[in-house]
C-alpha cells in the first residue's frame, strides 16, 4: 500500500518492491522453447524446465519433438508439441511461423508470465511476433531469450540471418549468454549496447556423480585398460578425429587403454575412416548416442574435448563432475571451465602431439591422475544445479519487475 503524500520516487521504489515481493510469494507459469536434439541448449533448457518444476512452478516446453532429456513424467511439466503442415506450396514449411502462433495460444491460455527461449534462431525471432501479435494481452509476459553458441558464433553472424538475430536480441525483454566469452562474442558481432547477463550452463550433481560400474568397465576393458572418452553430437567443429588421434599417441606410449566414442552426426564416417587408416578399431568403441552417458563417465580415467568451437563446454563439465579430468582445446569458455594444471589440460587448438604428452603423462602417474580428478569433481561444484536454477528464478522475477515498474510510469 502506498503512503499519502509520497513522493513519484518513493511511490516507484515502493510500488517495484511490492510487486517484486508478490512475485516471491508466487510460483510463475514459465514457457520454455529449445531445440529438442543432444545439442547443449537443449540439454540446459530441459534440465532447468526440470529444475523450475521440481521447485513447484508450473512449466510448459515448446519444440517440434519431445526433449531428450524429458523422458520420465515430472509434475508440473506440459509438453506442447508444435506441428507444420506440409503444402505444395512451401519447399520448406514454415516452422517460425507455427511457433508463433503455438507461443500465442501458450500466453494466451496458460497466462505464462515467462516466455523462456533457449537458441537465438528462429525461437526469439517467433516469441517477437507472438508478443506483438497479442498485443495488450501480451504485455505482461517477460520473454528472455539464452544465447547458447553457435546462434550467435555460426549460425547468427551469417550475413542472410544477421540482421533478423540483432533485431530479436534488442527486442527480447531480457538476454542472458551461457560465459563470458559468449557474452563478448555478442558485443563484437553484433554491435548491441544493451545488457547481457551471464548465467552459465549447470550440472546434476546427483545424476553426474561417479559410482561403481566395474561390471560394465570389466566388459569394455578385461585387460584392465585405462578408458579414454569423448561426448558430442560429431559435428565437423568437434574434431573428433583429433580425440582419435591423441589416443593413438597414447596407444604408441605404450600405456594399454579403449577409447569409447559416444554420439553421432555428419563427422561419424570420417572418424571411422581415421580409426581404420591408424589400425586402431579395436581399441575403439563407438557407442552412439546414449541416454546414461553419467555411466559411461563412471568408467572414464580421462575425458577428451579437442573442439574448434565451445562456448561453455557442457559435455566437459558433466565429466568432471563425474571426476574425470579433462584434456581440452583453448577455445571459447573451455579455459575458463577446465582449469589447466589443475581439473585437466588446456591445450592449443589442433596440438594433438600436446594434447597426447598431457594425456600421458596423467596416466603415468596415479596419484596425480587421482588428484585431478578430485579437482575436477570439486570444480563441478561451483556449476550445481540448484545453484543455477535460483539465478534464473531471481533473474525472471529481477525482469518481470522492471517490466511492471515501467508500466507505473
Amino acid at each position: 500500500m502506498l503512503v499519502k503524500g509520497m513522493n513519484a520516487g518513493a511511490e516507484k521504489s515502493v510500488s517495484y518492491l511490492y510487486n517484486s515481493f508478490l512475485i516471491l510469494d508466487l510460483h510463475m507459469n514459465i514457457g520454455i522453447v529449445c531445440y529438442p536434439t543432444y545439442g547443449g541448449s537443449g540439454v540446459v533448457a530441459t534440465e532447468l524446465g526440470i529444475g523450475l518444476a521440481k521447485k513447484g512452478h508450473k512449466v510448459h516446453f515448446l519444440s517440434y519433438a519431445r526433449p531428450q532429456r524429458l523422458n520420465e513424467f515430472e509434475s508440473n511439466i506440459d509438453f506442447h508439441e508444435v506441428a507444420v503442415n506440409v503444402y505444395p506450396l512451401f519447399e520448406y514449411p514454415p516452422y517460425d511461423l507455427a511457433l508463433a502462433s503455438h507461443m500465442v495460444d501458450l500466453i494466451k491460455y496458460q497466462k505464462l508470465d515467462v516466455l523462456h527461449v533457449h537458441y537465438a534462431i528462429p525461437h526469439a525471432t517467433s516469441a517477437y511476433l507472438a508478443k506483438k501479435i497479442l498485443g495488450d494481452a501480451g504485455k505482461h509476459v517477460a520473454i528472455i531469450t539464452t544465447l547458447h553458441g553457435t546462434d550467435i558464433t555460426i549460425v547468427g553472424s551469417d550475413p542472410s540471418y544477421l540482421p533478423v538475430v540483432e533485431f530479436s536480441i534488442n527486442q527480447s525483454d531480457s538476454v542472458t549468454a551461457v560465459s563470458e566469452y559468449l557474452r563478448d562474442e555478442t558485443y563484437e558481432k553484433f554491435g548491441t549496447t544493451r545488457n547481457i547477463h551471464v548465467i552459465p550452463n549447470f550440472v546434476d550433481m546427483d545424476r553426474f556423480q561417479r559410482v561403481e560400474r566395474s561390471h560394465f568397465r570389466k566388459a569394455i576393458c578385461p585387460n584392465d585398460e585405462f578408458v579414454l572418452t569423448h561426448v558430442s553430437n560429431f559435428r565437423k567443429v568437434k574434431r573428433v578425429t583429433d580425440a582419435v588421434d591423441v589416443f593413438h599417441r597414447v596407444l604408441n606410449s605404450g600405456i594399454k587403454a579403449k577409447l569409447l566414442l559416444v554420439g553421432d552426426g555428419p563427422d561419424r564416417v570420417n572418424v571411422e575412416t581415421r580409426c581404420r587408416e591408424l589400425g586402431i578399431c579395436d581399441q575403439v568403441r563407438m557407442l552412439g548416442k546414449q541416454e546414461k552417458v553419467e555411466e559411461i563417465l563412471s568408467t572414464s580415467d580421462l575425458f577428451l574435448m579437442p573442439s574448434g568451437s565451445e562456448t561453455f563446454g557442457l559435455a566437459a563439465l558433466e565429466a568432471m563432475s563425474c571426476s574425470v579430468p579433462v584434456i581440452s582445446s583453448d577455445v571459447g569458455g573451455l579455459p575458463g571451465l577446465n582449469i589447466d594444471g589443475e581439473t585437466g589440460f588446456v591445450c592449443p587448438l589442433g596440438d594433438v602431439d600436446e594434447m597426447g604428452r598431457k594425456a600421458i603423462s596423467l596416466l603415468r602417474d596415479k596419484e596425480k591422475l587421482s588428484t585431478f580428478s578430485k579437482a575436477a569433481r570439486k570444480r563441478a561444484e561451483e556449476f550445481e544445479l540448484s545453484k543455477i536454477v535460483a539465478q534464473y528464478e531471481q533473474h525472471y522475477e529481477y525482469v518481470i519487475g522492471k517490466m511492471k515498474e515501467r508500466e507505473l510510469v
